[in-house]
C-alpha cells in the first residue's frame, strides 16, 4: 500500500478527500413558539447550527431534515434567508428531506432547498396564512363581568377577544394576511420556478396534499429519504454527521429564554397556551 493511501486512511472523514460529507441539520417542530420550556424553532435556536453545517470543511452539500407544520411567517422567513445567505456563500447546494410535514412556515424553510425530497407519507404545502382567536363577550356579559381599558390610539385593542368584533378591525387583520399571503406565493414561485404545475388558485390555496400530488404540482421533486438519495448523488462513502442543536451546560438547547424564568415556573400558563397551539397546528395534518 503506498504511503499517500496510508496517510488518507488516518485522515478523519472531512479530510479525506474520496470521502464525500454531507453535514445534516434537523429542523423539527413548531416555528416561533418559544417558552421557556418549549423552544420552538427559532432564528435564535437554529442560526448557529446552521453556520456550523455549512461551516464542515470539504461538505460538497448541506441537507435539511425537515418535519415542521409551519408557525410564525416571519421566523419562517429569517430561518430561510439564514440558509440561503449561507448556501450562496460557500457556494454549496441544498437538499430538503421532508419527514412527516412540511407544511406552511415549514414548507418555506424546504424551499430554501435546491432540491425537495419527501416520504410517500408526507404532508406538503399549506401555503396561505391563518390567524385566530376567541370571543368572549357573552361570557362577559353572562358572569356580570365589565372589561375597561384605557389607550393611546384608536386601534390599539384592535380584536380585542373581551369586546365585540368589529368590521373594520376584520377587513385590516385580513388585509395584513394577504400581504403576507402575497410575499409567501412570491417566494415560492422564485424558488420553484419553472417547476410549478398547477394553477395559483390550487398551489396557494392553502390545501396540503400528499408526496405524489406535491410532485406532480412541482411543490416537491421526489420520493426518497436521506441515506439513499444522498449515496444515489456521492456515492456509497458519503458520511452524513448530524449537525446537533448546541446546548447549555446543564442541557437546555441555547434559545436565549431566561433560565430563572424556566426554574420559577413563571410563564407556565404560556407554556401550556404554546403547547395547545403547537398540536392544533401538528392536529390539521392528522398527526
Amino acid at each position: 500500500m503506498a504511503l499517500i493511501d496510508i496517510v488518507h486512511r488516518l485522515l478523519p472523514p472531512f479530510l479525506r478527500p474520496d470521502i464525500p460529507v454531507v453535514p445534516v441539520v434537523r429542523l423539527s417542530g413548531t416555528i416561533g413558539m418559544a417558552t421557556p420550556l418549549r423552544p420552538g424553532l427559532m432564528l435564535s435556536t437554529t442560526a448557529r447550527t446552521l453556520e456550523r453545517a455549512f461551516a464542515v470543511r470539504g461538505a460538497r452539500a448541506v441537507a435539511l431534515l425537515i418535519n415542521s407544520p409551519g408557525g410564525s411567517p416571519s421566523q419562517s422567513h429569517l430561518i430561510f434567508r439564514r440558509i440561503r445567505e449561507l448556501a450562496d456563500e460557500k457556494k454549496l447546494p441544498v437538499y430538503a428531506f421532508v419527514e412527516d410535514v412540511g407544511a406552511s412556515g415549514g414548507y418555506m424553510l424546504a424551499c430554501a432547498a435546491d432540491e425537495i425530497v419527501c416520504d410517500p407519507y408526507s404532508i406538503v404545502g399549506s401555503i396561505g396564512v391563518v390567524g385566530g382567536t376567541f370571543g368572549f363577550v357573552d361570557l362577559m356579559h353572562k358572569l356580570g363581568i365589565e372589561r375597561r381599558v384605557y389607550t393611546a390610539g384608536e386601534r390599539k385593542v384592535m380584536l380585542d377577544p373581551f369586546q365585540p368584533e368589529k368590521p373594520e378591525d376584520v377587513a385590516r387583520i385580513k388585509a395584513i394576511q394577504q400581504d403576507m399571503h402575497a410575499n409567501f406565493i412570491a417566494l415560492v414561485k422564485a424558488r420553484r420556478g419553472t417547476r410549478l404545475n398547477g394553477a395559483d388558485e390550487t398551489l396557494f390555496s392553502g390545501e396540503f396534499w400528499t408526496a405524489a400530488k406535491a410532485i406532480d404540482l412541482g411543490l416537491a421533486d421526489r420520493i426518497g429519504e436521506l441515506r439513499g438519495a444522498m449515496r444515489e448523488r456521492f456515492g456509497a462513502k458519503v458520511k452524513l454527521p448530524l449537525i446537533e442543536v448546541e446546548r447549555s451546560f446543564l442541557g437546555r438547547r441555547l434559545s436565549g429564554v431566561g433560565f430563572s424564568r424556566a426554574l420559577t415556573g413563571e410563564g407556565l400558563a404560556d407554556d401550556f397556551i404554546s403547547a395547545a397551539e403547537a398540536r392544533a397546528l401538528w392536529s390539521r395534518y392528522g398527526l
